[in-house]
């Protein structure tokens, strides 16, 4: 069920961020945060660029504490 190709709603990536989803929307405005894509009138996210960018973030912020 976790496959790297799932495709997940911004409520979906929400939850798995613990983030609102109005955050998620206004990163999507700003061109930050994980990719998306619209399928139809659909906000989709692939589980594996989820996964990825919150390995980035996670990475940054280690590199931005060590100077």
């Amino acid at each position: 069920m976790d496959n790297a190709d799932d495709l997940l709603t911004t409520a979906e990536v929400a939850l798995i961020m613990r983030s609102p989803v109005s955050t998620l929307r206004y990163w999507r405005h700003l061109g930050t945060g994980p990719h998306s894509f619209r399928v139809g009138r659909r906000v989709l996210y692939r589980r594996a660029d989820v996964t990825a960018w919150l390995h980035e973030q996670a990475e940054a912020g280690r590199a931005e504490r060590a100077g």
